[in-house]
């Protein structure tokens, strides 16, 4: 079992920036793929960043690349979404997953329906 709690969300003028934080309950975070998902109002929810088991990999949606970062500390069974150059589109409810154990650095690890694990999900706003 694992259990996932995010933080760090919050409201942020354009331009700016938010860290999003995941702590991971359990055993095996270390040896499970990691995730983060948004969605905005009325839409569904979209892949935004992954990072592999070891940290060595990771992978980003195209409307985020250059401006996000995803990381993680495994002796602190903890995800991270450094946020930058925020723009009003990049508002949602964004969600942290944890996909079952794979050692594997190859992604992408993409696909929602890949994770079984989701956290309860954390506010960003950004205003214009």
């Amino acid at each position: 079992q694992v259990q996932l709690v995010e933080s760090g969300g919050g409201l942020v003028q354009a331009g700016g920036s938010l860290r999003l934080s995941c702590a991971a309950s359990g055993r095996t975070f270390n040896s499970r793929p990691m995730g983060w998902f948004r969605q905005a109002p009325g839409k569904e929810r979209e892949f935004v960043a992954a990072i592999s088991w070891s940290g060595r990999n990771t992978y980003y949606a195209d409307s985020v690349k250059g401006r996000f970062t995803i990381s993680r500390d495994n002796a602190k069974n903890t995800v991270y979404l450094q946020m930058n150059s925020l723009k009003p589109e990049d508002t949602a409810v964004y969600y942290c997953a944890a996909r079952p154990s794979y050692y594997s650095d190859y992604g992408p690890f993409d696909q929602g329906y890949e994770y079984d694990y989701w956290g309860q999900g954390t506010q960003v706003t950004v205003s214009s």
